[in-house]
C-alpha cells in the first residue's frame, strides 16, 4: 500500500499538494455534490458510522477527532452523541472555513484546526476515537496514515475509517463502474466547474485497496480487533480497529 496517485504527481509531496488544491477549489459545492452524487445515501453512511461508535463516544470525557473532517458533517453527527468533546482537522483551509460556517449555524462547540493527517500536532495516546470519512484514500502514504492514527490513540482507543470500496457482486460492480466513469465525472465537473476533481475522485476509488486489503494493513500496523462492514452493495466499507 502506497498512497494516492493524482495524474502528474511525481512524489508524495506533489500528491498532497494536488489533493489540497483540488479540495480547496470544490469546497463551496462539496456538500451539494456529495448529497446529489450519492443520492443522499451519504447521510446513512455517516449515521451508521456513529452508531458503530456509540459505546466509546458516550464514555464520559471521551476525546474524539474527526480527521479529514471536510465541511463537518460527520463531526456534527459525532458531537450529537458524544459524552466528551469533538475536534475536527483537515489540511484544506477552504474546507475548514465551510465547516466553521456550518458549525456556527448549528451552535456547535467543536474545535477545528488545520493539520496534515500524516503528521498530527497531537501528543501520542491522547485520543479515544479517531474517525476518517472519505479522506483516507487521499493520503499520500496509507501506511504512515495508519501509523499516525495508532500513535494518537490511547490503548484500547478506536479508529474508524469510512471509505469507498468496490462492490463484490459482478452485475452491481459493472453498473457502479459505468456510473463512476461516465455520469459522476460529467455531472460533478459541470456543477463544480472543476472536471479534474471529479475525474480524480472515481479514479482514486478504483486505485484504492480493497476492504480486505485495508483491514490486513491495519493489522500489520498493530491495530487489534480489526473488522469491516460493507454498505450499499459494497461501494462503501467501514473499518474499525482498536489501538
Amino acid at each position: 500500500m502506497k498512497g494516492t496517485t493524482p495524474a502528474g504527481a511525481r512524489d508524495e509531496r506533489e500528491a498532497a499538494r494536488w489533493v489540497r488544491g483540488m479540495f480547496g477549489r470544490v469546497a463551496g459545492r462539496y456538500d451539494l455534490l456529495n448529497h446529489l452524487l450519492s443520492f443522499n445515501t451519504d447521510h446513512y453512511w455517516r449515521a451508521r458510522t456513529v452508531r458503530a461508535l456509540a459505546a466509546p463516544l458516550k464514555r464520559p470525557g471521551a476525546r474524539v477527532l474527526d480527521l479529514c473532517c471536510g465541511t463537518g458533517d460527520l463531526l456534527l453527527a459525532l458531537e450529537r452523541v458524544t459524552g466528551g468533546r469533538v475536534a475536527g482537522a483537515d489540511f484544506c483551509h477552504p474546507m475548514l472555513l465551510e465547516a466553521r460556517r456550518k458549525m456556527d449555524r448549528r451552535g456547535s462547540a467543536g474545535l477545528l484546526f488545520e493539520a496534515d493527517g500524516l503528521a498530527l500536532p497531537l501528543a501520542g495516546q491522547s485520543l479515544d476515537v479517531v474517525t476518517v470519512a472519505f479522506g483516507f484514500r487521499n493520503f499520500a502514504n496509507y501506511r504512515r496514515g495508519l501509523m499516525e492514527l495508532k500513535r494518537v490513540l490511547r490503548p484500547g482507543g478506536t479508529a474508524a475509517i469510512l471509505e469507498f470500496s468496490q462492490p463484490s457482486n459482478a452485475v452491481f460492480a459493472a453498473l457502479y463502474a459505468w456510473y463512476s466513469r461516465s455520469v459522476l465525472p460529467r455531472l460533478g465537473g459541470w456543477i463544480s466547474g472543476h472536471p479534474d476533481a471529479y475525474t480524480y475522485l472515481p479514479d482514486s476509488v478504483r486505485k484504492f485497496p480493497s476492504a480486505a486489503e485495508l483491514a490486513e494493513e491495519m493489522r500489520r500496523t498493530g491495530f487489534e480487533q480489526v473488522r469491516f462492514v460493507r454498505m450499499t452493495g459494497g461501494i462503501v466499507a467501514l473499518h474499525l480497529g482498536s489501538a
